[in-house]
């Protein structure tokens, strides 16, 4: 594990002998109070009591007023710790793994949410596979007005260990952190988020835990990932942060594979990275968003300049080229 506490935070163990719930459910949150409301209703639904679940809002010094909502729908039973200026969303994650006293840890962000069962289920799949270090569900992408978008692709069909997960999760991002739990010893061992990984730091950190545990998978979608034009999801593809961020994982990510693998596994990440802004791009070209579009072409060129990637970014530009000259042959009205 070269490396791995000189950049990411140390988590070190729950001090003393208290007793200690099952569950820490940690809810990160910057400038999402709207949203927020939403993502605590979904979390005391499940609510098994104090006794086995800690449930903490951590914020990182936003301008809006996410203290009053953990105030009026927590009315005591949610915890809320403030960060005494911006500090990152990296650095804020951590924050939360340090105060996590669970068993299980879940980060679910304040703008997501899960569905009914999500606890029940993904504990009883962590005791089952007690040898796994992490548990993760399917995950439905909802928009600001909570409408479903899309849900992820199955990965197998039953509850279970999935075989090869590490080669599957290091080709590319196949989750989103709402649907992922992690034991607390695995970060205590592990170290916290990396700070270099930027907008993909979790996609590093699932890479980091497949390398060391076997991960669990529920076929249930039980968890909302939510995508909205004031996240960072949506700031991102705009300026083609994404993708620049996910070329630096895939090097950090480096020192999790076999040497003789390294070269081919990201190679191969590199294309898929580029397959993915082609078709964030055709679908950003649907909603008429060419600022995003057009960053999305081109970082999916940076990533991976064979012919087949070349090819594909052609239709892309043809086709936006096609709608820019049919709007100016429009008869003036």
């Amino acid at each position: 594990m070269t490396g791995t506490f000189q950049y990411r935070t140390a988590i070190p163990p729950v001090a003393g002998r208290v007793q200690r719930p099952l569950w820490s459910v940690m809810i990160p949150t910057h400038d999402c109070a709207s949203y927020l409301r939403e993502t605590l209703a979904s979390v005391l639904a499940q609510d098994p009591g104090p006794e086995r679940m800690q449930i903490e809002v951590v914020d990182d010094a936003s301008s809006d007023t996410p203290e009053a909502v953990v105030e009026e729908l927590g009315r005591g039973r949610v915890s809320f710790f403030r960060q005494p200026r911006n500090v990152g969303h990296v650095a804020n994650f951590n924050t939360g793994l340090v105060r996590s006293r669970g068993h299980l840890v879940h980060l679910l962000h304040g703008d997501d949410c899960v569905r009914d069962g999500f606890y029940a289920a993904m504990a009883k799949l962590l005791e089952t596979e007690a040898e796994s270090g992490a548990a993760f569900c399917r995950y439905i992408a909802i928009d600001e007005a909570g409408d479903w978008s899309s849900i992820a692709p199955l990965e197998q069909r039953s509850a279970g260990v999935i075989p090869g997960w590490l080669e599957r999760i290091a080709v590319g991002q196949r989750l989103q952190t709402p649907c992922m739990v992690v034991r607390r010893q695995v970060y205590e061992r592990l170290g916290g988020f990396d700070p270099r990984g930027g907008f993909a730091e979790d996609w590093e950190m699932w890479v980091r835990i497949a390398a060391r545990y076997p991960v669990a998978y529920e076929p249930e979608p039980l968890a909302l990932y939510r995508v909205h034009s004031l996240s960072r999801t949506g700031r991102m593809l705009r300026t083609g942060e994404n993708a620049r961020d996910l070329r630096r994982v895939i090097e950090i990510n480096r020192e999790h594979f076999p040497p003789a693998r390294a070269d081919e596994i990201s190679r191969r990440a590199l294309r898929e990275t580029a397959t993915t802004c082609l078709r964030r791009a055709r679908r950003l070209l649907g909603a008429s968003d060419t600022e995003a579009m057009w960053a999305q072409v081109r970082e999916a060129v940076r990533s991976d300049a064979s012919a087949r990637v070349l090819a594909e970014a052609v239709v892309v530009v043809a086709a936006r080229l096609a709608i820019a000259l049919a709007g100016r042959k429009r008869p003036a009205a």
